[in-house]
């Protein structure tokens, strides 16, 4: 695909993953459009302190309200879907929250994007999609199974996207990572959790140990977007995008202690445990559909991107706050 004939619109373009494709996207030589939250001081998220931020479109709004997304969605050609609450310890608080924000929200973006004749849309899963894996590694035809208010919305939102493509035609694909992680990661996840305490902290505070994940680097998960979108054949189509090996966060939390370089007790906080029949204990992902459709594959290995992870959060000390938890 020649990127530079292409207009593209990235909903959530402030975040953690859309600040990073958003960049990936302008380097590729797309007209890019970032659609991000409104707040009244007028900050993009981590736009802000993009190199690129003075090549890209801002436009403010709320996915929850479709007029405010029409702008951003003006003779747009490829709409890349990531805006969501995502945090899982909120949604127990709040989940009609998530609710509005990634089930309509979601109804609100394809309806804009059909609306427009959009000629391809990228929606953003997630594997909490899963539950706890029935068997492992995990394809496409796995049962969906929401543990979490998190998890059941954003599982209405994957279906409302393929309704789309079955009910109108509507050019869609749904991309499904398996626990992205790099820098810009909200502390809520696992990694910044720990990074952050292990260079502030003179301990580490987290939730079960035991529960293992799948953790892709961001600009392999990124990568999966742009090839998603680059694929007539993807169309239509969901894709798993994981690395196929899983790790316990206990053993994780060893192993980045031992790349910042510090020897510290890791303890159990139970304000950070899931209730038990929510909690997630594994999730290894089957990515060869990916492979064999989008040609696409990780390229960097856990710890190489734990390497320049840590980097970061060295780098950038005031980042987050580490004295409390954050739900």
């Amino acid at each position: 695909m020649d990127w530079t004939h292409q207009t593209v619109t990235v909903t959530g373009a402030g975040g953690f993953i859309g600040s990073h494709l958003t960049e990936c996207l302008v380097r590729l030589g797309a007209r890019t459009r970032a659609f991000v939250h409104y707040n009244a001081d007028g900050r993009r998220g981590w736009l802000d302190q993009s190199p690129v931020a003075s090549e890209v479109e801002t436009i403010a709004g709320d996915v929850r309200d479709p007029a405010s997304l029409q702008p951003a969605f003006e003779r747009v050609d490829i709409v890349f879907h990531l805006a969501a609450l995502i945090g899982i310890p909120y949604s127990y608080v709040s989940p009609v929250s998530y609710v509005r924000t990634n089930i309509e929200g979601t109804l609100n973006v394809l309806d804009a994007a059909r609306r427009v004749g959009a000629r391809h849309v990228v929606h953003t899963s997630t594997s909490e999609t899963y539950g706890t894996a029935r068997y492992v590694p995990i394809d496409e035809q796995h049962a969906a199974h929401g543990q979490s208010p998190y998890a059941a919305s954003k599982i209405g939102a994957d279906q409302l996207a393929l309704s789309y493509f079955e009910s109108f035609a509507m050019p869609v694909t749904i991309v499904r990572p398996f626990n992205t992680f790099g820098p810009r990661q909200s502390p809520r996840a696992v990694i910044p959790a720990i990074i952050t305490q292990a260079l502030a902290r003179r301990e580490v505070r987290l939730g079960s140990l035991t529960p293992s994940r799948d953790l892709t680097f961001v600009a392999d998960t990124v990568a999966a977007f742009v090839k998603a979108a680059e694929s007539a054949a993807a169309v239509g189509e969901t894709f798993n995008v994981g690395t196929g090996s899983d790790i316990a966060v206990g053993d994780l939390a060893s192993m980045i202690l031992r790349l910042v370089g510090v020897e510290l007790p890791v303890v159990r906080e139970e304000q950070r445990v899931r209730p038990e029949r929510s909690e997630v204990w594994r999730l290894v992902c089957d990515a060869s559909k990916a492979r064999a459709v989008l040609g696409w594959r990780p390229a960097l290995s856990l710890e190489a991107g734990l390497m320049e992870t840590i980097e970061w959060f060295r780098a950038c000390p005031d980042a987050y706050a580490t004295e409390r938890y954050h739900v």
